[in-house]
């Protein structure tokens, strides 16, 4: 299920260039660098007249995906999200952002170590990305960590930052009609480094452009996760 308290961001790195956000509130004329609260701010505390949530317990609750949770204008908000995170222990909320640089701010005063029902995935998309946000987020306390390398649009090497905090590496070529291409080779190499480091990798879909052997291919949007999963790379 997805779950956007708030709906808006604003461009920070190379990996925002072809935002999908953008490329969707274009459509209907939408300014995507403002943002909004939306109607559903409050859905994971909603309840029916029998007082059951609205909300059922899914395996994973996908936060904040027309956003970025940690996005500047949300700072007075995010308190009241993470206090509907902790009533609802029984679901688990998966957050992806390019700002945990940001991470502390508005942090609730009982989160310790992590709230167990959290995930927060730290995207980065080239090594400079890598090396400014990794660090970082290697040392925020956080119970589940997963790192996002898409849009994949340089190599990355990753093994330095490879630990036994993050539980799985997530790698993915950027899909829209601007898309830059993603190197296969790219691709391979963070899956060794993940293999040599005992880390889960999932090759999730393989972008528009796909170079592979000095060639590039071109790859429908609706082929691109299949395309992935046939590679047969992920790993275990």
């Amino acid at each position: 299920m997805i779950y956007n308290p708030w709906h808006g961001c604003h461009k920070i790195s190379p990996g925002c260039l072809n935002c999908y956000v953008y490329r969707m509130d274009e459509r209907y004329q939408k300014d995507s660098s403002i943002v909004e609260r939306t109607q559903q701010f409050d859905l994971p505390i909603r309840k029916h007249k029998d007082g059951s949530y609205v909300m059922a317990n899914t395996e994973i609750i996908y936060t904040c995906f027309t956003s970025d949770f940690f996005v500047e204008e949300a700072d007075e908000w995010r308190k009241d999200v993470y206090a509907y995170i902790k009533e609802r222990q029984d679901c688990h909320f998966l957050i992806i952002t390019k700002r945990i640089d940001r991470f502390d701010v508005s942090l609730p005063d009982d989160w310790n170590d992590g709230y167990p029902n959290v995930s927060i995935c730290c995207t980065v998309e080239n090594q400079a990305m890598a090396d400014y946000r990794l660090p970082l987020f290697l040392k925020a306390p956080i119970k589940h960590k997963q790192i996002i390398c898409e849009p994949l649009i340089d190599s990355i090497d990753l093994s330095q930052y490879l630990d036994k905090s993050i539980e799985a590496v997530i790698v993915g070529g950027e899909s829209g009609p601007n898309s830059r291409v993603c190197d296969y080779s790219w691709v391979m190499h963070i899956r060794e480094a993940c293999i040599q480091k005992g880390i889960p990798f999932h090759f999730k879909q393989t972008g528009r452009w796909l170079r592979k052997d000095n060639h590039d291919y071109f790859i429908a949007r609706k082929f691109q996760m299949i395309q992935a999963k046939k590679a047969n790379i992920d790993w275990p």
